[in-house]
């Protein structure tokens, strides 16, 4: 059966707009273009093509019919003909004004821009809700892996408890190119850049502000609560250095820039999540120690299902379109049969944790005068804060006058550790602090 063979009567052909024709919107237009019988046949009826906004009509873009190009994407938005809007341009304040009149003109929304979703995903929801459409945005987390998918429906019936993973392939790159040659942080950028992997201005990856957005999704989604990117704790990776990746390696630990959400509870009981991105040690025995170059992994922990981790491309003009695609199928189908999809929902609407509040653990790498009672002044300052420490390791220095420790703590909160690192830099005996990242597992 081909989609000729489709009753015309019976079935509904669906408009999509495509906003944005770079990489993803190109891929997503040829794939919907080259598989129309498929997509007919997933959908259960024709999916069409009826414009695409760019920005420079006058550029020449190869399989794609130069009737489609309008570079009045408004308007495009609420045509009568069309159904779906799919929005790949990215930024948020231009993308955020289209998707809420294609919304409020009772359009479905596909969209892949992570940094809209995490600013604005209670006033798209609402506009969605309000309309009675669809708002997907499966591709705007680790691109093809199903994130949102995973939280908004397979495990929808559990209790998730913890969130972390690597979703950002730049940093991971670059760290896994530090790890493997023992590259220092600026050789592995360049490296990253010249492959394609980095920006010409790579600050969203490399300060964690991209990884920020998909903690702030996934920390909604899985929590039920709203998380906004400005509640996530963020921190990169550009003061990560090759002793550090040494040190670390010596210790038994991966340094990775991961995502953490998770469930926190007092002890008064009371609940609240928390969401951070930062540098982190964890231990090679874990599976997200071992996701090496470009790849992405989220590593789930739920009440019911266990531990569960996803794996694969998190980026790229291919597996992003995939993600976008699927995304438009289900809303497509939705529009030829009735019915959404699931929407948002913040029943539980925890409070965002204070980060100082935090339990984590400190990995503490110094300097310090290599004299008789140095270490039990130490221990003694980390006691006094309410912090133990869990491992002490030595190692001479070149001037015999120095040693260099490195300490790893037990658990405690994030704004005690920082206390004890602020008191250890201003002490006569410690001449340097070199580095401070947190570990987890």
């Amino acid at each position: 059966m081909t989609v000729t063979d489709l009753n015309p009567n019976d079935t509904k052909t669906v408009g999509v707009a495509i906003l944005g024709m770079g990489t993803v919107g190109t891929s997503v237009a040829q794939l919907l273009q080259e598989n129309a019988d498929e997509f007919a046949h997933r959908i259960g009826g024709p999916v069409e093509i009826k414009g695409i906004a760019v920005s420079d009509l006058s550029k020449t873009r190869e399989g794609i019919d130069s009737n489609l190009l309008t570079d009045d994407a408004r308007a495009l938005c609420t045509r009568d003909d069309v159904d779906v809007v799919v929005e790949v341009i990215g930024g948020i304040d231009y993308p955020r004004e289209l998707v809420l009149s294609a919304l409020k003109a009772g359009k479905s929304v596909v969209t892949a821009n992570k940094a809209l979703v995490a600013a604005h995903a209670d006033e798209l929801a609402e506009a969605a809700d309000e309309a009675g459409v669809d708002l997907y945005f499966e591709a705007a987390v680790a691109a093809a892996i199903p994130v949102v998918g995973m939280l908004r429906r397979s495990l929808a019936g559990d209790q998730i408890q913890r969130i972390s993973g690597i979703v950002n392939g730049t940093t991971n790159f670059i760290l896994d190119a530090m790890t493997s040659t023992g590259a220092s942080y600026e050789d592995a950028l360049a490296e990253a850049t010249r492959l394609g992997y980095a920006e010409a201005d790579p600050t969203a990856d490399v300060e964690g502000h991209d990884a920020a957005s998909k903690a702030a999704i996934m920390a909604s989604l899985g929590f039920h609560s709203r998380v906004k990117f400005d509640d996530v704790h963020c921190e990169g990776i550009t003061n990560i250095t090759a002793d550090d990746i040494a040190a670390a390696s010596k210790a038994g630990y991966t340094i990775k820039l991961l995502a953490i959400c998770e469930r926190i509870t007092d002890s008064e009981g009371k609940t609240a999540v928390s969401a951070r991105v930062h540098p982190t040690l964890i231990p090679n025995s874990h599976p997200l120690s071992s996701v090496s170059e470009s790849y992405n992994a989220i590593y789930v922990d739920a009440e019911a299902a266990g531990s569960l981790m996803f794996y694969g491309n998190g980026a790229g003009g291919a597996p992003t379109a995939s993600a976008v695609l699927g995304d438009l199928v289900g809303a497509a189908r939705n529009k030829v049969h009735g019915g959404l999809a699931p929407g948002e929902n913040t029943y539980a609407n925890y409070p965002v944790a204070d980060f100082g509040e935090v339990p984590t653990r400190y990995h503490i790498d110094m300097t310090v005068n290599d004299r008789t009672g140095v270490l039990a002044d130490l221990a003694a300052r980390f006691s006094a804060h309410g912090i133990s420490l869990r491992t002490v390791r030595q190692e001479e220095q070149e001037r015999h006058e120095n040693a260099r420790l490195i300490l790893v703590t037990h658990q405690a909160r994030e704004a005690d550790l920082q206390a004890i690192v602020d008191e250890l830099s201003g002490l006569d005996d410690v001449r340097e602090v070199n580095s401070v990242i947190r570990l987890d597992g």
